[in-house]
């Protein structure tokens, strides 16, 4: 049994239905901003709960703008983990501004017990990552935050339809920012992202600052920059939106039914924690696997499209070597590095096939089986 971790031609399959809303595009010539970019806008600040929000070019994106909004510059210091993708902390450097690392937690987000220390008189945000598609316990976050007069800057990029108690992640801090690439659970034919607020004052220099500090054709307020998102990535996500909850809940469905059938595997292999109050949204399924290397290679050889997200932490790339860190400066993100696993459960994943991928671990680690047919 073949089990591909991308999905993106299936998900695209029905191709019609985004040309045609692609045909009223073009009639109009609304080919920067427009009409179809506010709809949009509107579209997901009302899904999120969310006063403003503006589209981006990128993800990366919004999460520099909403660095800039919070007031961060050139040598101040921000606070995130080393278990992130690359965007994170390249948005940090991107406004000037320096690094500052924390470890993350046994679920692999930011462990909020380490983020006091770490706060110094040049601290300007705070950007907890809701890594995978998991939320970082972020109202723990807010309430060092407010303590410290912090803002703080959620990176909600993987985690589009994610919760904390009812309430949308990526609306907690001051600014905070989301993701459209490709393999993001809201998804564009290319690169695409939202920097969102409540606050009116970030929200007018977002919008000036995101168009070139335009305030009118020929009136430029401020400097600004070109980071807006396209028209035909907004007509894209507009649709997209109308089935985001359904395509979620599968994805729930098929992580709670792999959370089960893995549950006995012990040592060998840990299933993250899951809070309750919390609503995950599983832009990756990981989990901690012994032997991580041979196992990979087993699920590979029979035709399940595992993957490692990622291998070596930031702090320990060539890239991040001027900020000091070594190995075994953060020993939990090293050792989840080490072994963390990511499984496809996306939407298109079928029971039968999370059913597969948990025989094939078992019988990697050669122990039987435990029936998870019931479980839906």
């Amino acid at each position: 049994m073949n089990v591909q971790y991308s999905y993106l031609p299936r998900q695209f399959a029905e191709v019609d239905q985004y040309i045609e809303d692609l045909r009223q595009l073009v009639a109009t010539g609304e080919f920067t901003l427009g009409p179809f970019v506010e709809k949009f806008e509107r579209k997901f600040a009302a899904f999120i709960g969310v006063k403003h929000v503006i589209g981006t070019n990128t993800g990366t994106d919004a999460l520099i703008l909403a660095l800039k909004a919070v007031g961060v510059r050139p040598g101040d210091e921000v606070i995130t983990v080393p278990n992130t993708f690359i965007a994170t902390v390249g948005a940090i450097v991107a406004v000037g501004a320096k690094p500052v690392f924390v470890d993350c937690d046994d679920r692999d987000q930011i462990d909020v017990s380490q983020i006091a220390t770490a706060i110094t008189c040049r601290t300007r945000a705070i950007v907890p990552v809701h890594w995978a598609g998991c939320p970082a316990d972020i109202e723990a976050v807010m309430t060092i935050a407010n303590d410290h007069a912090i803002p703080v800057v959620e990176d909600a990029c993987p985690s589009v339809g994610a919760t904390v108690n009812g309430r949308s992640v990526g609306t907690f801090g001051k600014v905070n920012a989301f993701s459209m690439h490709p393999l993001k659970p809201l998804n564009v034919w290319g690169d695409g992202g939202m920097v969102v607020t409540d606050d009116d004052e970030a929200a007018e220099f977002l919008r000036l600052y995101h168009n070139h500090g335009l305030r009118h054709r020929d009136h430029v307020q401020i400097w600004g920059v070109n980071n807006r998102l396209q028209p035909i990535q907004a007509v894209i996500a507009t649709r997209l939106l109308d089935r985001i909850n359904e395509e979620t809940e599968i994805r729930i469905r098929n992580a709670r039914r792999l959370d089960t059938g893995l549950s006995d595997l012990g040592n060998v292999l840990r299933v993250t924690r899951r809070p309750a109050g919390y609503r995950e949204v599983y832009q990756l399924y990981q989990c901690s696997a012994n032997r991580r290397a041979d196992l990979l290679a087993f699920l590979i050889a029979r035709g399940v499209e595992a993957k490692v997200h990622y291998p070596i932490p930031i702090h320990l790339q060539a890239a991040a070597k001027e900020l000091g860190y070594k190995r075994g400066s953060f020993p939990v993100c090293e050792r989840q590095a080490d072994a963390i696993l990511t499984l496809p459960a996306h939407q298109f994943v079928t029971i039968d096939q999370i059913d597969y991928m948990s025989e094939v671990i078992h019988e990697f680690y050669a122990k039987p089986v435990v029936s998870v047919r019931k479980v839906c």
